[in-house]
């Protein structure tokens, strides 16, 4: 268990997570206290002692079932029913609800079914479902459903009870594939290909992860950004030494400063201005500029949010409710963002921004600019860009493109990077983290 257990720990920061040598003895101490033969009480666990967020969860899942999965049957035996008996016993544990059976019948298909001719020792998770015909079949049973003359929220509801099933027995079926291919080749092996990046390395521009996973990803971020708004404020409130005023004090005392005086200075709340480039070719990372702008605004005292791909309207209005999924289907159907075409023009928008909005920014605002800096050809029209620089406490514009690709094709970034305080490639949350860490 010594060996394993530490072998783990190197998986999991092989995959990202970080694991420190005092976590990984806090682990070996607790696993002396695990009953044997219990799993699910080790996996919990190693959990509580060698993670910290929880969003690394489902890449820790993973590496435990490689590293401490359970031998059920045995591998080089295959189960005795042919493809039609488990098609047939799979629609009846889909259609009952039977989680314990799901799982049997992934073990016995993967045994029978998943092992490749050209290989004794490698397993093929696509073999399986292939040979299952799992699109047929959720095809059937979701057409069974619709047939039914119930009311239509009971079919819609067994239809979503269908699939959680299906995505379920899809998962233990790649699992069950993994760990057979661990047994034979060693956990090392598959944990370099089955661990998906963790959400803070996902890039913006082309993961597919959903709301809620990227919304848990980013409220800790805003939260972090406002602590470091607040303590900055509360350290401006002390003001510098004012040596003349303790001097002059320090008189009654034989010279000695007891009292020290300080320079109050009244503390300005923080403004802080969002412009988004919502355009198809940075979509992805527009969901995520729009979901860290309604978190600021739960954080923050006065956040202004502003969309736009040749034109510019403010958005704030939209995100002023809780549910984010909501503002954001009523930002799109309603915000005015195109005039001319759906490109984007950013030293149009830029402009406009600066024209209708540009008297509401003052000394105290900190403007975010978040896009990829690519103008399709037009003018940059870095003069208003500059100007709003001139007016801002602070411009940042977040690009999620790699450095590397700036200036290439249509992108001007470089332009745009001369007139503001910085352009920082921000492709995944990672990368956020540490511009909130420096920009104090």
């Amino acid at each position: 268990m010594l060996d394993r257990v530490l072998a783990f720990g190197t998986a999991l920061r092989d995959a990202g997570i970080p694991v420190s040598i005092s976590e990984t003895n806090d682990a070996l101490s607790a696993v002396d206290l695990v009953p044997p033969r219990e799993p699910e009480v080790l996996r919990a666990t190693l959990a509580a002692t060698m993670l910290k967020k929880e969003t690394h969860r489902p890449a820790f899942d993973v590496l435990f079932d490689l590293y401490f999965g359970v031998r059920t049957t045995d591998a080089s035996e295959p189960a005795p029913d042919g493809e039609e008996r488990l098609r047939q016993e799979l629609a009846e544990a889909l259609a009952a609800g039977d989680g314990a059976g799901l799982g049997d019948i992934a073990t016995r298909a993967v045994g029978s079914l998943g092992r490749l001719d050209t290989s004794r020792d490698w397993y093929s998770n696509y073999e399986v479902t292939r040979a299952l015909d799992l699109t047929g079949l959720r095809a059937r049973l979701l057409a069974r459903i619709d047939a039914d003359k119930g009311a239509p929220l009971r079919r819609q509801l067994r239809r979503d009870e269908v699939e959680r099933r299906l995505a379920a027995f899809r998962g233990a079926l790649l699992a069950e594939t993994r760990r057979r291919v661990a047994e034979h080749r060693g956990p090392e092996a598959v944990a370099a290909y089955a661990v998906q990046p963790l959400p803070e390395d996902l890039s913006f521009l082309s993961a597919t992860t959903d709301l809620d996973e990227l919304q848990r990803a980013v409220r800790p971020l805003a939260r972090k950004l406002a602590t470091r708004v607040a303590m900055k404020r509360r350290r401006a409130r002390r003001g510098q030494l004012d040596i003349r005023k303790t001097v002059r004090h320090s008189l009654s005392s034989g010279g000695t400063p007891l009292d020290i005086h300080m320079k109050h200075r009244p503390p300005h709340r923080p403004e802080v201005f969002v412009l988004c480039d919502v355009s198809s070719s940075v979509a992805r990372f527009s969901r995520f500029g729009l979901m860290l702008t309604h978190s600021l605004a739960s954080q923050f005292s006065k956040v202004r949010s502003f969309a736009f791909i040749d034109t510019v309207d403010e958005i704030t209005r939209f995100f002023d409710r809780e549910d984010f999924a909501v503002g954001l289907e009523a930002m799109s159907r309603e915000a005015v963002v195109i005039e001319h075409e759906d490109r984007s023009d950013y030293g149009r928008s830029i402009e406009v921004f600066l024209r209708d909005f540009g008297r509401d920014v003052g000394a105290k605002a900190t403007v975010l600019i978040l896009g990829d800096a690519r103008n399709n050809y037009r003018s940059s029209k870095v003069a208003a860009l500059r100007e709003l620089h001139e007016k801002a406490h602070h411009l940042y514009w977040l690009n999620p493109e790699a450095e590397g690709d700036w200036d290439s094709g249509d992108s001007i970034a470089t332009t745009y990077a001369e007139h503001v305080d910085k352009m920082v490639e921000v492709r995944n949350i990672g990368q956020l983290q540490d511009f909130i860490a420096k920009e104090r």
